[in-house]
């Protein structure tokens, strides 16, 4: 049977394994709420830049649909502008015009379907 002298250093020597138990486990335990705090920073982080290219989206098809207002009215006012010169035009300069025409129109038509959003 151990002496008194033995059981004491045996009991030292659990309580030296039981604290350093508990050291680790406080440790991994602090080191599981840094990570656990970095996470929640970064989804924060990911959900704020989620907001802003969703308002950045709206603010974009807002804008979008404004210029596609202003290609139609610009088309519609040269149209309407260069209409009652195209009679009285020689025929080269006629086909010139329909040709400018027909261009600005397959530009706006771009510009709408680029400024329409989800194209």
């Amino acid at each position: 049977m151990p002496d008194a002298n033995e059981l004491n250093q045996i009991a030292a020597g659990l309580v030296r394994r039981a604290r350093d138990a508990a050291f680790v486990a406080v440790g991994l335990g602090v080191l599981g709420l840094q990570r656990a705090q970095v996470v929640r920073n970064e989804l924060m982080r990911e959900e704020r830049v989620d907001e802003g290219v969703a308002r950045l989206r709206s603010e974009v098809a807002g804008g979008a649909q404004q210029v596609t207002g202003w290609i139609g009215d610009t088309l519609s006012f040269v149209s309407g502008q260069l209409s009652p010169f195209g009679a009285q035009l020689p025929a080269p300069a006629r086909d010139v015009a329909e040709k400018v025409r027909a261009g600005l129109e397959a530009i706006g038509a771009q510009l709408r379907q680029l400024a329409t959003p989800g194209t």
